[in-house]
């Protein structure tokens, strides 16, 4: 066989495809889909012989193939991207074929029965693959013999070997599994010592691709050989030192470091993989994710995304991040595979999986009649969203005039607040110490106080009578120390209650330019998204305290608010927006899949100032006090308000080192009482420092029996024993200042238990 050099191979394919060989490659070359007959072509052997993508950073690449463009395939209706067919064993990902729902093995993976049982009642609960992990030869052989029993015992659901570190264990499993996952941050570079690179061209930094491909070629051939299939799986958390001091800690770095080892697999004719853009962070994860999708684009590249939110943790929290972050993605077309990595055993993640699968496939317009209608009805609009950097809308807080008693600018927060449905029997004499703690107050003597974590304003469709004395008396109370009331026009205008704020639709605010009942405060309008532009822009003019988003259900929920939300940017209308949210959901973690799916999935594009959540239907499902710590859980996932410990806890699996679902429970309940402190908690070294970015303190399993404590991304304690670590953790927040004893929250509320 003959030399070709990787310009020539660029050529002939060019010819193949009816155009000037000396043109860049054509789109049949860029996407793969080239039948031309390679058999007698030798590919590329090193770095030099490889036609990498063109450059971002010198501008190259716009000049080859142009500037960025769509990011999914309608910004108007919900449209699966186009991606191509990838095989792994049974299984087929792509935008042909289902969502597939993934989970992985927390197992060790040495312990071959073990990892069978566990693995089967995956299977069994309706996963259509499994990732383990391979740390070594020892796990590559146990992989061969979980493969094998699996088959035995009739189970032909296909594994996925998670590599780190390990190019030769790598090429040694792809004869026993169906997929590979490699990680570009330490697939072929390890090093985790932030130590910044000096690159003083793009010369410099590409000349260290060579020992990408010494590392990758292999892999890559033999999964082409035996048709496996393979995951570019990059992590936010775990970018090479390489890409960190050329790109940052970005999502451009991100997808930059994917681009090049998919150009390594492309270089051999091998297009069997997918990519992923995890991060912990569902800000980062969906920048990320979007900027890969609009690179594929222009490249003309289609492959699957797999989709995922690292370190998510565990509870609603942990399911609502993962829809914040999957659920935005898919709600615009993007994903053909998903995960949701929670802290517990791996059967649970199912149903969240699941869901947020259906959830997809539910809006999709070509297969859902009533998706499609939904989506049409929205009136038009242009959508000028930056997709490509995160920029919150930060409505502008009302003033307090100098003729109001209360002062209104405490009815909202600046970083997000949260409203309160509540009814009249709650304000009675004997039930009112218990609202206040659910509403989050601190009380003394009986007296509510706002604490960082209260319900901004409350929300009432009706009021008590005008003479029930107990419940006007909680209320004035409460509004005393900067609680709005929010109570629909008609009801004041029958049952008025001084320094409300009045709630009028849109619509009936223009037609009565603004009137307020008597003794209201203020006005605030609600939006439904069926009004004109011209309505609309009238915002301006009334000057609310705040606008309600509800939309029509017979409108696209995600679609219509968009529309509101560009209208306010073409008017200048800085009125906070608040999301109301009415459901029936029934089960709490359900409600967190709606919520992270429906309203993070605008504001994570920077859409909205706030959240209420109102219960609808016959049934009362959630207590004032889950809903108020819903709408917060959700602002902070969304990276807006912080009112608790943020955890960042991995979801376990072979490599770790303690028992994760234990030790992240033990310091939940040592930290989960600091606001603004971030907590990770890492079962292993392989993400665990590049996490610390987004952590103030990181509690990492290193050695069996012993963790390393980080601040920031420093370790600053070396191999603690487990029996000590927690301990030695909050040792380490106290010497940092960031310390808060909890016995002070706890006799707060045992104050008002002695006041009920």
């Amino acid at each position: 066989m003959v030399y070709v050099s990787p310009l020539a191979v660029a050529a002939v394919l060019a010819l193949a495809a009816n155009v000037d060989a000396f043109l860049a490659p054509s789109s049949s070359s860029r996407n793969g889909n080239s039948k031309l007959n390679m058999a007698d072509v030798v590919l590329p052997e090193t770095a030099s012989d490889i036609l990498w993508t063109p450059s971002w950073k010198t501008g190259a690449r716009d000049e080859d193939v142009g500037p960025l463009g769509k990011y999914c395939e309608d910004l108007y209706s919900v449209v699966r991207r186009p991606s191509r067919t990838v095989t792994c064993g049974p299984i087929k990902f792509g935008s042909d074929h289902p969502i597939v729902r993934q989970t992985m093995a927390t197992t060790d993976t040495a312990n071959v029965d073990a990892s069978i049982e566990q693995i089967i009642r995956c299977a069994d609960e309706g996963f259509d693959l499994v990732r383990i992990t391979v740390q070594g030869k020892r796990e590559a052989n146990a992989a061969a013999a979980i493969r094998e029993g699996l088959f035995k015992r009739g189970y032909d659901i296909p594994l996925c070997a998670d590599m780190h570190f390990q190019p030769k264990v790598a090429q040694l499993v792809a004869d026993a599994v169906e997929k590979i996952r490699i990680n570009p941050g330490n697939f072929a570079d390890g090093r985790k010592d932030f130590e910044d690179k000096v690159y003083e061209s793009e010369d410099d930094y590409v000349k260290e691709r060579e020992y990408l491909v010494e590392a990758m070629l292999p892999l890559v051939r033999k999964c082409k050989e035996l048709n496996r299939c393979m995951r570019i799986g990059t992590n936010h958390g775990s970018l090479s030192s390489r890409v960190l001091s050329y790109y940052g800690d970005t999502p451009r770095g991100m997808v930059e470091s994917a681009i090049e080892f998919a150009d390594i697999c492309r270089s051999q004719d091998y297009h069997n993989f997918v990519f992923s853009m995890k991060a912990s962070n569902p800000l980062v994860m969906v920048q990320s994710y979007r900027l890969l999708a609009s690179e594929m684009y222009r490249l003309d590249w289609d492959y699957p995304l797999h989709l995922g939110v690292t370190e998510a943790g565990e509870g609603e929290d942990g399911r609502m991040k993962s829809a914040v972050g999957i659920g935005t993605l898919l709600a615009d077309g993007l994903g053909d595979t998903v995960r949701v990595s929670l802290t517990e055993d791996p059967e649970f993640e199912f149903t969240p999986c699941n869901r947020l699968s259906e959830m997809a496939e539910g809006r999709l317009a070509a297969t859902n009649e009533g998706a499609a209608a939904r989506q049409k009805a929205v009136k038009s609009y242009v959508d000028t969203r930056d997709i490509f950097a995160y920029a919150r809308r930060h409505g502008t807080l009302p003033e307090k005039k100098e003729s109001e008693a209360v002062d209104v600018g405490l009815f909202l927060n600046d970083n997000g607040s949260v409203i309160s449905t509540i009814s009249p029997a709650m304000l009675s004499e004997g039930n009112a110490p218990y609202l206040y703690k659910e509403l989050g107050f601190k009380t003394a003597v009986g007296m509510p106080f706002k604490d960082i974590a209260t319900s901004d304003s409350v929300f009432m469709r009706t009021l008590p009578a005008a003479d029930d004395k107990a419940g006007r008396t909680s209320l004035r109370r409460m509004m005393e120390v900067g609680t709005g009331v929010i109570v629909p026009a008609e009801e004041l205008e029958s049952n008025p209650l001084e320094n409300a704020v009045a709630l009028v639709s849109l619509a009936e605010a223009v037609k009565s330019d603004g009137k307020l009942p008597e003794g209201a405060i203020r006005l605030a309008v609600e939006i439904d998204g069926t009004e004109d532009d011209e309505t609309i822009a009238k915002v301006k003019d009334l000057d609310p305290v705040m606008v309600f988003v509800s939309i029509d259900p017979a409108l696209s929920q995600l679609h219509a608010s968009r529309r509101v939300f560009e209208i306010f940017k073409s008017n200048d209308i800085l009125t906070p927006a608040i999301h109301h949210y009415k459901t029936d959901a029934s089960e709490s973690n359900e409600l967190a899949l709606e919520l992270g799916t429906k309203v993070g999935s605008l504001l994570t594009d920077g859409n909205g100032d706030g959240i209420l959540i109102e219960q609808v239907g016959a049934d009362v499902n959630f207590s004032v006090d889950f809903l108020r710590n819903a709408g917060f859980s959700l602002l902070q996932g969304c990276r807006m308000r912080n009112t608790k410990t943020e955890f960042v806890s991995c979801p376990s699996c072979g490599r770790t080192l303690f028992d994760l679902q234990e030790t992240t429970a033990n310091i939940q309940e040592a930290t989960g009482h600091l606001p603004g402190v971030t907590v990770a908690v890492m079962g292993c070294i392989v993400n665990g420092p590049g996490e610390m970015a987004d952590a103030d303190f990181g509690y990492v399993g290193t050695l069996p029996g012993k963790v390393d404590l980080y601040y920031g991304k420093e370790v600053v304690r070396k191999s603690i024993p487990n029996e000590e670590a927690v301990d030695s953790l909050v040792d380490l927040i106290k010497s940092y200042g960031m310390w808060k004893e909890k016995e002070e929250e706890e006799a707060e509320a045992e104050e008002v238990a002695v006041v009920a």
